[in-house]
């Protein structure tokens, strides 16, 4: 599915014929977070977002989990896996295929041990027993299966909440005031929204709470983008936002000739592996993606050709301890979970 544009917009004609589907959606996920969850015994930090689609949620899990492990405590990833088979619990194992686990968690366990489950609260126990100090859960946030000792929004600076409707309606996942309950502290990913009236109302809302407003920015790996520098090239992605990575590489002064976009977490086929590598072919262009998206191509002997000539772009979470809250989000996650985290310096990817 891929995001209507009016729930960008301000709201008009669209969203209000949506409305009275929107309100019923909305009364059942509200009533669904309104429940109680069971605790685990370890904190567990919640990586979750108010809308539907892409906001950065697993660079941010990500590192959130480098700021555990660095400061000598054992993180470990918990997550649906959506987009794979696997019920779960499972542990990501070396060579595990996306369409088993899901794409996220594969990038998830190259920083710490992941674990994968529909149901959380197996999840927590499974990750407790391979020893994790502290639970790191990528979205789960609309969840209300297990208690989180510290739940962190990340809102995407460029498109914040839309028109600040609920879906179908808008981006919402659920009414705006029974999400904001459950939040802890917002990290933006990107530019300062300034764009919707609603967004800016929610900052508002947070700001007025007491509650932290974090900012940070998804920074390309110099590497890659050195490697790609000079080239012409067609950029695709399937991932909730690809407009967000096609932006980042014109951000770096790539030069994106074409752009693909798919559905969030699209399973590549044959046909389209071999449409992208005619038209590369065709008319001279370097192919450039995600790695989440190499990640679904993976053990497939029919993507194999495209995933080795496809470049990757990776990102890597710079917070902005400037802009952001005093004191910052390595030292508020260690107060508002009992454990000490001492993450690099300011400005220092993780």
């Amino acid at each position: 599915m891929r995001d209507p544009a009016f729930w960008w917009r301000p709201p008009g004609l669209s969203s209000a014929l949506l409305a009275p589907i929107a309100a019923v959606y909305g009364g059942i996920a509200g009533r669904r977070m309104a429940r109680s969850g069971l605790r685990a015994a370890v904190p567990v930090v919640c990586i979750g977002n108010l809308t539907l689609g892409g906001t950065g949620k697993t660079p941010t899990a990500i590192a959130v989990a480098k700021m555990f492990r660095l400061a000598g405590l054992k993180p470990v990833c918990l997550t649906r896996g959506f987009g794979g088979r696997a019920e779960g619990p499972v542990t990501v194992e070396a060579g595990a295929r996306a369409e088993d686990v899901g794409d996220e968690p594969l990038l998830l366990a190259r920083v710490a041990p992941t674990v994968v489950s529909r149901d959380r609260v197996a999840g927590a126990e499974a990750a407790i027993a391979i020893g994790a100090d502290v639970i790191v859960m990528d979205d789960g946030l609309q969840n209300p299966a297990l208690e989180k000792t510290v739940s962190l929004v990340v809102l995407d600076g460029r498109r914040g909440i839309g028109n600040g409707r609920v879906f179908p309606a808008g981006p919402l996942r659920a009414p705006l005031a029974g999400q904001l309950e459950k939040v802890d502290g917002v990290l933006v990913i990107g530019a300062t929204p300034e764009g919707t009236e609603a967004t800016r109302a929610l900052l508002d809302s947070v700001r007025r709470a007491d509650k932290p407003v974090f900012f940070g920015a998804l920074v390309p790996e110099a590497e890659a983008v050195a490697a790609l520098r000079g080239k012409r090239l067609l950029a695709y992605a399937g991932i909730g936002d690809p407009e967000k990575f096609f932006a980042t590489l014109r951000g770096q002064k790539l030069d994106v000739v074409r752009t693909k976009n798919f559905p969030d977490h699209h399973r590549f086929s044959p046909a389209d592996a071999a449409c992208l590598t005619d038209i590369a072919a065709a008319e001279g262009l370097v192919l450039v993606t995600t790695e989440k998206d190499v990640c679904r191509m993976q053990g497939d002997p029919a993507l194999a050709g495209l995933a080795t000539t496809s470049a990757t772009l990776p990102v890597t979470l710079v917070l902005d301890e400037e802009a952001g809250a005093d004191p910052g989000l390595d030292r508020w996650l260690g107060a508002r979970t009992g454990l000490f985290v001492e993450a690099k310096a300011s400005g220092a990817p993780l």
